[in-house]
């Protein structure tokens, strides 16, 4: 294998230049995203490698129909709709993408807890990873939230953020000097690459290849793009959220309509706001919930 991480241009150039007939189906916006690299932070990237079904797929699968059915597009999009408002996983599971995704160790890390992806990462033990590190833009600096321990609070500014951002890049050089140091030295055999990795800072960049169907990939995306969800892992998924409306926007729309934009209630949930919508008052200590229950819904509800 080679040494260096391999750049995607002359390859995805050389792709696009070469476009292949096919009689499977195809979509069209998803066609358009083919061998693109979107770029994410400052190095990253995400680009669709290959994708397998449509919106219609989905449908197919739901009524085990041959060919386009007989349905309008209109039906297929009522019954996609029905689908994802109830919950049904299999149809969904007819459609699969696979992403070459470049993205920061540390998100590698939070993203892989997702397990029900086929996962091919770039290896250090084999190959030398390049110098490439995630630096935060200023403007994502931030204090560690004082109510939330997954969270961030104030924007750091002036001579602290300085500060920070200049501490970053410094550790960073000297891990990356350090590693190229004990690969090497001096003409010597150096230390083997499965050992000098372990020195290198969780914000250099790894790549892998990620296939996923398109119910899990929707549970990923409910989760990742939240407005709570650690931004650097959040800007990955907001982009495949662009990507995925292109390739099934029926069932994206659906998606974003019942998952992204909804709200999901306990059954105590929905004694207390029938118990409000016939007049009466309801309190935290008589709604039966929990005071971190009656809280969020609060937020949603007001």
């Amino acid at each position: 294998m080679s040494d260096q991480l391999p750049t995607p241009d002359a390859e995805i150039a050389a792709l696009r230049a070469n476009p292949k007939q096919t009689l499977r189906a195809v979509s069209e916006g998803m066609e358009a995203h083919l061998y693109t690299a979107n770029k994410v932070l400052d190095h990253g990237f995400v680009r669709v490698v290959d994708y397998m079904g449509d919106d219609s797929a989905i449908v197919q699968a739901a009524r085990v129909s041959y060919g386009a059915g007989t349905k309008a597009a209109r039906d297929d999009a009522g019954l996609i709709r029905y689908l994802m408002r109830h919950w049904h996983s299999t149809p969904f599971e007819m459609c699969e993408i696979k992403l070459h995704v470049k993205l920061p160790v540390f998100v590698a890390r939070q993203w892989i807890r997702h397990r029900t992806a086929n996962v091919n990462e770039y290896s250090a033990r084999y190959s030398i990873l390049d110098r490439e590190f995630y630096i935060p833009a200023p403007e994502q600096l931030a204090a560690q939230s004082r109510v939330n321990n997954q969270g961030r609070g104030a924007v750091l500014e002036g001579e602290e953020a300085a500060r920070v951002l200049e501490t970053l890049k410094a550790d960073a050089g000297r891990s990356y000097d350090n590693y190229q140091a004990m690969l090497s030295q001096d003409g010597q055999q150096g230390l083997a690459r499965e050992l000098a990795r372990m020195n290198l800072p969780a914000n250099i960049y790894t790549q892998w290849y990620w296939k996923v169907d398109l119910h899990n990939l929707f549970h990923f995306l409910r989760l990742r793009a939240d407005p709570h969800a650690q931004y650097e892992i959040r800007v990955y998924a907001e982009e495949i959220c662009r990507l995925v409306a292109d390739w099934v926007p029926a069932a994206y729309s659906a998606f974003e309509d019942y998952r992204l934009g909804g709200a999901t209630l306990s059954a105590k949930g929905v004694d207390v706001l029938q118990r409000r919508l016939r007049g009466e008052v309801v309190t935290q200590e008589t709604s039966g919930m929990s005071k971190g229950e009656w809280r969020e819904m609060q937020e949603l509800w007001g």
